[in-house]
């Protein structure tokens, strides 16, 4: 079901073009006629297409079970086998309100239709819809199809609302891209962050603190600081000053910066302070603005690039809450660069290579997406709009990056740049963006002093890199599988002696590794070798070293490197150097 009048959807931004669109459109519509078939005392509501398949809502007093869905899938087998068509019709929304007279989700998606507007719908057997198409010729083109689960959904996604339950499927055109697509699934369940983390003692969320807030736990922490290490490095080689900000400010400041009107919905309610109204701050923008407005710049002091791991809290609705991944307190990577017109895309360009940098060190591939002027809310003057996402378009070129246009994608005060990471199962995550800021150094008459001894507005760049720590590092445990990078692991090496007679020698192996800089364990369990060994690959310490009796006299060691197995046995000045280099060039 797809509310609208006869002018289609607009396919051209749907992850593997019309021809999944419509397969996966169809599939929904067969979903729903096998559930009211099935179950005559449901009332549907609305379900579309999606990114990697498709769902459909339904209200119903008893919840739907795995059983059911085996029953639900068996019985749209037995539909597509029918073959009906998919028949489209016209009517008018007064007609259309006699057919759906107690269906009161139809009911609301008619309402909303404009009045006189024509009203479309598709028929495939007994099953009606409204909907806007397009669809597959008829039910047997769909072959690959596979129900996956079903979750609550509150009606128009208002927790105000009532819940339904909405039945998530996929659709493939063929039986062996259904195949790939469900492998891809088993192994993103066995690399979920929130499984990860509770496996190996990562983070936790508690209810008594509050949904979407973060305790990091000591080995994600020490993963966090060898991110923000690294982070910080690169920054001050770029030219970047770091700066801290409060966490709370008065709320004149967001009135003045537009995030209160624009913003109010996600910002946490006032405090009152000296009777004034505070607030959690939201973004760190405003304050780098109070501090470059502290005193006076001329022209020959910038560009100034500021640059902090601030924290901002935001309220999201629980039901979009995703372990670290969609979280309500957060830092981000923020960075604020004021320069001149004529210094602009020379530092987008540098923002891309610091991005460049950060990604493929952490093993990434991405791909860019230039934003550009929405249609209708905006501010700005349109030559002001050309010459930002002139800007930004001309430092992609340059800095030779493939990208595509997000036509009307900007955000309402700026174009902007919206990076994707590409993870190791081939999916796509916004995490870095680059905007270019039409609206802030007006309202907060951010002036740099010009040759002439005038006043001139400046230029302010938006960045955040990694996006948000949380977010980030939620990514990153699944892009890895929660196996990091020897830079970055927690605990980089594990010694582990066969034996209590070589205990000592595993304590003085272990104190070589801490002298070269290692973070390094020593597993003095009374265990079997063979425990240690499965206990430290299911922690996935990157390196085991196996040290006995033996290896006391000749000075060596055995170690395993996960991924690798046992590399033999070596001299521990030849491991410690071995190890020593991983880290150095923050090899993934």
């Amino acid at each position: 079901m797809s509310q609208s009048t006869a002018s289609g959807p607009d396919l051209s931004h749907y992850p593997g073009g019309e021809e999944l669109y419509r397969l996966r459109h169809s599939a929904a519509h067969v979903l729903a006629t096998a559930v009211t078939e099935l179950f005559p005392e449901v009332k549907v509501a609305g379900g579309p297409p999606v990114d990697g398949g498709f769902y459909y809502d339904f209200a119903r007093p008893t919840p739907f079970t795995n059983e059911d869905l085996e029953t639900i899938e068996a019985r749209m087998r037995e539909i597509v086998a029918k073959d009906q068509k998919f028949e489209y019709a016209e009517t008018t929304r007064e007609d259309a309100a006699k057919v759906w007279g107690d269906e009161k989700y139809k009911l609301h998606f008619l309402s909303v239709i404009p009045a006189g507007a024509q009203v479309t719908t598709y028929r495939n057997g007994a099953f009606l819809d409204l909907c806007r198409g397009p669809h597959v010729e008829s039910t047997g083109k769909l072959k690959a199809f596979k129900l996956t689960h079903v979750a609550g959904a509150y009606w128009l996604g208002s927790e105000k609302n009532e819940m339904l339950q909405r039945i998530y499927g996929t659709a493939f055109a063929s039986q062996e891209d259904l195949d790939a697509h469900l492998l891809r699934i088993e192994e993103s369940l066995k690399r979920d962050h929130r499984k990860l983390g509770r496996e190996l003692d990562l983070f936790s969320i508690h209810e008594e603190v509050g949904a979407g807030l973060v305790h990091w736990h000591p080995k994600l922490g020490m993963v966090r600081h060898m991110l923000e290490s690294f982070w910080k490095e690169e920054h001050l080689k770029g030219g970047y000053q770091l700066v801290y900000t409060p966490h709370i400010s008065s709320e004149k400041l967001y009135e003045i910066s537009g995030h209160l009107q624009n913003y109010g919905d996600i910002m946490y309610a006032p405090m009152q302070v000296d009777e004034q109204a505070f607030r959690v701050k939201p973004m760190n923008c405003p304050n780098h603005i109070m501090i470059y407005n502290s005193r006076k710049h001329s022209y020959r002091e910038l560009p100034v690039r500021f640059a902090e791991l601030g924290t901002v809290y935001r309220y999201e609705r629980s039901g979009v809450l995703h372990g670290m991944e969609r979280v309500r307190g957060f830092t981000q990577d923020d960075s604020h660069i004021f320069c001149t017109p004529d210094q602009l895309q020379s530092e987008i360009e540098g923002v891309l290579k610091l991005m460049h940098k950060l990604l493929e060190t952490c093993g990434y591939e991405y791909h860019c997406y230039l934003a550009t002027r929405p249609a209708d809310k905006y501010i700005g003057s349109d030559a002001e709009w050309d010459f930002a996402t002139n800007a930004l378009r001309q430092a992609l070129e340059t800095a030779g990056l493939p990208y595509e246009i997000d036509e009307g994608g900007g955000a309402f005060y700026a174009p902007k740049i919206d990076v994707k990471l590409k993870d190791a199962l081939g999916r796509e995550w916004q995490c870095p963006t680059i905007q270019v800021d039409l609206n802030l150094p007006k309202r907060f008459g951010v002036y740099f002093t010009g040759p002439d001894g005038q006043d001139h507005e400046v230029i302010m760049l938006h960045r955040a890199l990694y996006g948000s720590l949380e977010r980030f590092v939620g990514i990153f445990i699944e892009h890895t599988g929660g196996e990091f990078p020897v830079w970055v692991a927690p605990t980089q090496v594990t010694v582990v002696p066969v034996n209590p007679k070589a205990l000592e020698y595993a304590q003085q192996t272990a104190d070589m590794l801490r002298a070269a800089g290692v973070r390094v364990e020593v597993d003095a369990r009374d265990e079997k070798l063979g425990a240690k060994i499965r206990d430290g690959e299911l922690q996935k310490v990157p390196y085991l070293v196996v040290v006995g009796p033996r290896d006391i006299e000749a000075g060596t060691c055995a170690p395993r490197r996960k991924g690798q197995g046992d590399l033999g046995t070596m001299p521990r000045e030849q491991i410690v150097e071995r190890i020593r280099e991983e880290i150095r060039t923050r090899a993934h």
